[in-house]
This record gives structure tokens, C-alpha cells and sequence, in this order.
């Protein structure tokens, strides 16, 4: 597992116990202690344009990106609702959290909450295992063991799929912050994939055109990026030219009147005495609107989003001293009195960094092209099973027809014949004069003879009185 950092711990709780000044950014499930104060600032309010309307707007919980994220939003809601636990997170300390000591403190939640927990739990054992059935069901495994299956998700106890117990609020505190740590890793990742997937598209294309179309290609492909990298200079994130900008266009102040403590105040949002990675990350939007427009053809959303995210991890490895990545009034103070503040190097937007190397974008199209292989072979054999259906299905359409085509002609023969044609179950539609019913025979057996009701006349009795009649006739 990661190496634990408090700051997940602090972020998760923020957000919803705002009474004890807890605030989330992107890590939303270490909201579980702090209970520092912002220091008092006294700010001039004929200055501040708005402030009050800044520190009454809402704040949204942030989207984790986990898989478990309705889950884990659902039981932080339930637990605020107890007393006790809310006490309990008043003191406590990283420490009693990373040691799985708050946990335990679950025991001591009301009846009502532990039932509306325990719903919940079942609730998502249920989604777990209904995704687990999609998964296999192409495979059509009956003898798949779900349990078994369960074990890959770590934020619940698996075992125990019915209550929720500490040790559930335990494994979901750990596995989402382990899983928060390495969630910048895997956007960068990702980002680099998205990247060099838009170069290999854009080779293959122009593999598809000739000499005249690919040189115009190339042309209008190199004045893009030449527009692109046309913008106004990009200050360093952090700095104090960058945050009197902010002061100046943002906050519509007079940048000569920069103040940090009262720069601090106004985009602390929630007013919990910290920045979050949130906060942060709204404080470069000016900077971001210099280089990408979505208006403008040749700027990439996806690569102006990353760009922010590099943004705010390089002023929290600058500025957060204790790696909690929030950052304190205490820590934002130190950070203006550095050389780096008042002197910064140029900062590097993408579009001036090699994202990829040739070597490594060789090695993402053999993977490609291995995917594309595998496909095709996938799609042959559908392609065969498809047919081979087809003409498993014109062969029982052919023995149909010549099934029914024999019926029809015993049906015209027995025509033919004098006969009756036949029900569905063999037998006759209707018995000639004089025949006895199959049916009778057993109830009726030869040489026994049965008073019949009243008014029946026997069968050779009625043929006899026919035929008298004929002869009189």
C-alpha cells in the first residue's frame, strides 16, 4: 500500500463537518480532522469587492473519480449525522485515524445510524456483484464464485457482506487514500496515452493521402501549432506577479495594495484557515485563458486541464512544507518570503516540453497494432460463428419444410383413401358407421353388455331400422 499522508485524512472531513472547519479538495475521502482556525485579517471593505459573496458560496463536494465514490459520499453523509462520532472527530488526531483507532469508535454510533449503514453496505455488495455478473456473463459461467470475485475490491469488508462493521469504515479510509496518492500518476499516464494517440492518428492519416494533400497537411499542422504557442507570457505559478494579477483582474484590486494575508482571506472560499488543492487550482485560470481558448481550433481542453494540474502540484511541492497538500496561512506567508516568489524562472507551458519521445511512441503503436491484430482475429471468428449459424439455421428451415411437406401428403392420401384426416394426435376426426371408439374398447370389452340410457339405440339396431326404411322407401 502507498505511504499514508495525513493530508488525505484532514481533506476528507473538511468538506462535511464544516462546523469544525474541515475542508475537501480532490481527496474526498480523508475528510476526518482539523480543527484550526484562519487567522483574523482585517481587510478593508471598501476594497474588497464581494468578499462577502465569496465566503457564502457553496462549495460542491469534489468527484473523486473513485469507483466507489456514490459509496463512499453515502457513508460519509450517515456518519455525520451522529453526535458522538462528530465529537470524536473534534480530537482526534492523524495518528488515532492512520492506527484504525477512530474506527472503532463505530460501535459506539447510534442504532440508527449503524441501520442505515448497513443498508448501505448492502447496497453496494449488490452493485459489486450485479458488475461482477455483467463481466462474466459474455462467458456464460454459471459456476463463477462471486465471493470469490469480491476480494478484488478492498474498500469493504467482503466477508461480512450484510453489516457494517470498523473494520469496513477502516479498509474504506485506507483504500481510498491509497487510491487518491496515485490518482495524479495515473491522469498524467493517461494524458501521455491521449497524447500519443493524437500523433498516431494524425501519421496514419497522412499515410492515406497523397504527396500535394500530405505537404498541406503538414503545412496547416505546423501554423497551428505556431498560433498555439502565440499567446501572452505565462507567469509562474505561485508567484507574486501571478497572484497580483489575480489580485488585479480577479479580485478588482489595486495591485499596488497587495496584501498576502488578505490574498489568503479572499480565496480561502470556505473560510477553514486553508487552501485546498480546489482553491489552488482556481487561482491559474487567468494564466490557463492566455494560452487556451476553447473558441480556437488548434487549443486542446484536455491539454489546458493538465496543464492546471501541473500548476497545482508545483506550488504545493513548493509551498506545502508538511506534504498534507493543504495549504496553511503560515505556510502561504513563508512562501512569499522566498527568492522564488519575487524572482521565479519562466515557466514552460506543454506545447514547450517534450511530452513523449519517438521510442516511446514506437512502442505505444506495436501495442496498438497488437490491440488492431487481436481484433480482427476476434471479429473473423464472430464472422465464422455467424455464418455457421446462418446455415445451421437454413438446414432445420429445409427439414421443417420437408417435414411438413410429408404431413400435407399423408394428409392427400388418406383423402384418397376414404378416410378422414387425421387430428394433430393421430386420431380420427370423426369414427365410420358402426366403428367403436378406441377409447370404449376398455370400458366396453366384446361379449359384455351394459344397459344403455334411455332413448339410446344401439348401433347395429339403428343400421337394421336404416335399412328398413331404405327398403320401404
Amino acid at each position: 500500500m502507498a505511504t499514508w499522508h495525513p493530508g488525505f485524512v484532514k481533506s476528507w472531513f473538511k468538506i462535511k463537518w464544516r462546523t469544525f472547519l474541515l475542508q475537501s479538495c480532490v481527496l474526498l475521502l480523508t475528510y476526518l480532522v482539523i480543527t484550526l482556525e484562519a487567522v483574523p485579517i482585517d481587510v478593508d471593505k471598501t476594497k474588497v469587492q464581494g468578499e462577502e459573496q465569496i465566503e457564502s458560496a457553496k462549495v460542491d463536494n469534489p468527484d473523486t473519480g473513485l469507483y466507489y465514490d456514490a459509496y463512499l459520499r453515502q457513508v460519509i453523509d450517515v456518519l455525520e449525522t451522529d453526535k458522538h462520532f462528530r465529537e470524536k472527530l473534534q480530537t482526534a488526531d492523524i495518528e488515532e485515524i492512520k492506527s484504525g483507532k477512530l474506527s472503532k469508535e463505530l460501535d459506539l454510533v447510534s442504532h440508527h445510524v449503524r441501520t442505515k449503514l448497513d443498508e448501505l453496505k448492502r447496497q453496494e455488495v449488490a452493485r459489486l456483484r450485479m458488475l461482477i455478473k455483467a463481466k462474466i456473463d459474455s462467458f456464460q459461467d454459471s459456476g463463477i464464485d462471486h465471493q470469490s470475485l469480491l476480494k478484488q475490491f478492498e474498500h469493504l469488508n467482503h466477508q461480512n457482506p450484510h453489516t457494517f462493521e470498523a473494520k469496513d469504515l477502516d479498509m474504506l479510509i485506507k483504500t481510498a487514500t491509497s487510491d487518491l496518492e496515485n490518482y495524479d500518476k495515473a491522469h498524467h499516464d493517461e494524458f501521455k496515452r491521449y497524447e500519443m494517440m493524437k500523433e498516431h492518428e494524425r501519421r496514419e492519416y497522412l499515410k492515406t493521402l497523397d504527396e500535394e494533400k500530405r505537404h498541406q497537411e503538414e503545412s496547416k499542422y505546423e501554423e497551428m501549432k505556431k498560433k498555439h504557442g502565440d499567446h501572452p507570457k505565462v507567469n509562474h505559478p505561485g508567484s507574486k506577479d501571478q497572484l497580483k494579477e489575480v489580485w488585479e483582474e480577479a479580485d478588482g484590486l489595486d495591485p499596488n495594495d497587495f496584501d498576502p494575508k488578505t490574498f489568503f482571506k479572499l480565496h480561502d472560499v470556505n473560510n477553514d484557515g486553508f487552501l485546498d488543492e480546489q482553491e489552488l487550482e482556481a487561482l491559474f485560470t487567468k494564466e490557463l485563458e492566455k494560452v487556451y481558448d476553447p473558441k480556437n481550433e488548434e487549443d486542446d481542453m484536455v491539454e489546458m486541464e493538465e496543464e492546471r494540474l501541473r500548476m497545482r502540484e508545483h506550488v504545493m511541492n513548493e509551498v506545502d512544507i508538511n506534504r498534507d497538500r493543504l495549504v496553511t496561512l503560515d505556510e502561504f506567508l513563508r512562501a512569499t518570503e522566498k527568492k522564488e516568489f519575487l524572482e521565479p524562472d519562466s515557466w514552460e507551458t506543454l506545447d514547450q516540453q517534450q511530452l513523449f519521445t519517438e521510442e516511446e511512441l514506437k512502442e505505444f503503436e506495436s501495442h496498438i497494432f497488437q490491440q488492431e491484430d487481436e481484433l480482427q482475429k476476434k471479429a473473423k471468428e464472430l464472422q465464422r460463428q455467424k455464418e455457421e449459424l446462418e446455415r445451421q439455421q437454413d438446414q432445420l428451415q429445409a427439414q421443417k419444410q420437408e417435414l411438413q411437406q410429408a404431413v400435407q401428403q399423408m394428409e392427400l392420401k388418406k383423402l384418397q383413401q376414404g378416410l378422414p384426416p387425421a387430428r394433430p394426435d393421430g386420431e380420427l376426426k370423426f369414427q365410420p358407421p358402426g366403428a367403436q371408439p378406441v377409447g370404449n374398447t376398455q370400458n366396453n370389452p366384446e361379449g359384455s353388455r351394459q344397459p344403455l340410457p334411455p332413448g339410446t339405440i344401439p348401433v347395429q339396431e339403428a343400421a337394421v331400422r336404416s335399412d328398413h326404411v331404405q327398403t320401404h322407401t
